[in-house]
């Protein structure tokens, strides 16, 4: 690792992937979080990019729930971290034996106080350090380890891939429930074919090519502007998929529909919470039949809402 320069004060940092930064992640951050600000110090983040799986296994990576720079932005934004620093993962950087990490943790970071990490993570050339030999460690170099035990829902750990199989199902409701926060879309409004407004749904279209995507179909959601409050989210109704009674094959678009009055329009970022599977996508015998559908998917939203609009 390269040296990083900060405030000189005492440094308490949460390490992992964090991908989606679930509740089981927020729990490691947390207690980094509130630990810095009781003593005085910074809470940081180190994660890792890319993440290892496209190095060890390009042909099959991990599908990733979050971008790196989403994720960045959540760390400090929502949860309150003050730095984060994302160290290439490399065949370099995987190759330092378990023993020597820490080491080397101390000589880019030197007021590295403490070191928060989830039970079962793993370091280290072979994946050979754990939660308790960085705890030995940290001993020797005068640095605390508190490891976070998982965190349960219905039974089961929760997870970063049992997270990808809800979202991958349009399960977006258990998913949600794991995150801790609604699964999220970001993107630019780019230009359409302008259908939707021709049959009297217009839709914004949204630059968005996730990894890990959900199911194609139509879904209630939130939408907001980038920067606005969560509270300025307006009920919506997307479809994400590749659109069969319009158009043959071509990637999966994102396209939602306010229920309401739209005050976005063409370059405008938006951020789409997405909350409810409402119907998989399919393809109807005329652009009618999908209007006819559209208002019925429409009147689904306004009900799960709650809202006349």
């Amino acid at each position: 690792m390269a040296a990083v320069a900060l405030p000189a004060k005492p440094l308490h940092l949460a390490i992992g992937i964090f991908d989606g930064v679930h509740l089981g992640h927020q729990a490691v951050i947390e207690a980094a979080l509130h630990s810095a600000r009781r003593e005085g110090g910074l809470a940081g983040v180190l994660t890792f990019d890319p993440h290892p799986s496209r190095l060890f296994r390009p042909d099959n990576p991990v599908r990733l729930l979050m971008p790196v720079a989403l994720k960045a932005w959540f760390l400090q934004r929502v949860l309150g971290v003050d730095f984060v620093i994302e160290e290439p993962f490399t065949r370099e950087f995987a190759a330092v034996g378990a023993e020597d990490f820490l080491p080397r943790l101390l000589a880019a970071l030197p007021q590295l106080h403490a070191v928060y990490v989830g039970e079962n993570w793993r370091f280290g050339a072979g994946r050979l350090g754990d939660a308790a030999s960085l705890v030995r460690a940290g001993r020797q170099a005068g640095v605390s380890v508190f490891s976070a035990p998982r965190i349960n829902l219905d039974g089961e750990p929760i997870s970063s891939t049992r997270i990808r199989r809800h979202v991958a199902a349009g399960e977006l409701e258990p998913a949600n429930a794991l995150l801790g926060y609604a699964y999220t879309a970001s993107g630019a409004v780019q230009p359409g074919r302008r259908l939707g407004r021709t049959i009297g749904f217009p839709t914004l279209n949204l630059a968005w090519a996730p990894e890990c995507a959900p199911a194609a179909g139509v879904y209630a959601v939130r939408v907001r502007g980038r920067g606005e409050p969560r509270t300025a989210g307006r009920p919506a109704v997307a479809n994400y998929g590749t659109r069969p009674t319009v158009e043959t094959g071509g990637r999966p678009l994102l396209e939602v529909h306010v229920l309401g009055e739209c005050p976005w329009g063409e370059g405008r970022e938006l951020v789409v919470e997405w909350l409810r599977f409402l119907r998989p996508e399919r393809k109807f015998d005329s652009v009618a039949g999908l209007r006819a559908q559209i208002q019925k998917d429409a009147d689904t939203a306004r009900e799960y809402f709650g809202a006349y609009v």
